[in-house]
């Protein structure tokens, strides 16, 4: 038996939970029509809902910056995820050519390690039952081990990426030279002569 499509109607009733900010900062969610706080947002976050956040004047998106005072608090209280070291890292490479690249490698790499603890867990439940504390005892196992790997890993991507750029350095000195081998300039002998010009001997 086919199973049947959703209709408009139903698809109507889960639309994007849209969440206001005001001049005052406060936070008001129109599916609930009441005021929020940071730390509802963040359940949201935890529960994979869907939502957006906007200013309730201007209409601009502002779902990023609320996202990112969520991670300051988190970073203030508790343990830190961040070292000072890291987030130095990540300030030099705004502005930076590898900006929008770094971004992107952050990303694959969280969605990444999202799927693998995701099929961990699944694995875990279809071998020990709901036990979400054996799955995260597996997941501490996996990390554990993973570390030294991802460490080898990690140095051996840096080491080619030096020797890939000192290639890609030598090239473009040698285009460089080739450019401009054959345009004189006053004072510099031309590429290939001798400072003294035979011909005026």
């Amino acid at each position: 038996m086919v199973a049947p499509q959703p209709t408009r109607e139903a698809k109507m009733e889960n639309p994007l939970r849209l969440i206001k900010k005001y001049p005052n900062r406060r936070l008001y969610d129109t599916k609930t029509s009441s005021y929020i706080t940071l730390a509802d947002v963040k359940q949201m976050v935890l529960k994979q809902e869907e939502f957006q956040v906007v200013d309730a004047k201007s209409g601009e998106e502002l779902t990023r910056q609320i996202l990112l005072q969520i991670i300051l608090e988190e970073e203030q209280g508790g343990l830190p995820m961040f070292s000072s070291e890291l987030l130095s890292q990540l300030i030099r490479f705004y502005g930076h050519a590898m900006q929008g690249l770094m971004g992107t490698y952050l990303e694959k790499n969280i969605r990444a390690f999202q799927d693998i603890q995701k099929a961990l867990q699944e694995q875990s439940q279809r071998v020990y039952g709901d036990n979400s504390r054996v799955s995260q005892d597996l997941w501490a196992q996996f990390m554990n081990l993973q570390g030294p790997a991802m460490q080898s890993l990690m140095q051996a991507y840096i080491e080619q990426s030096q020797k890939m750029f000192a290639q890609f350095q030598e090239q473009m000195q040698s285009q460089t030279r080739n450019m401009f081998s054959g345009i004189p300039f006053p004072g510099f002998p031309a590429a290939g002569k001798d400072k003294t010009d035979p011909d005026k001997s």
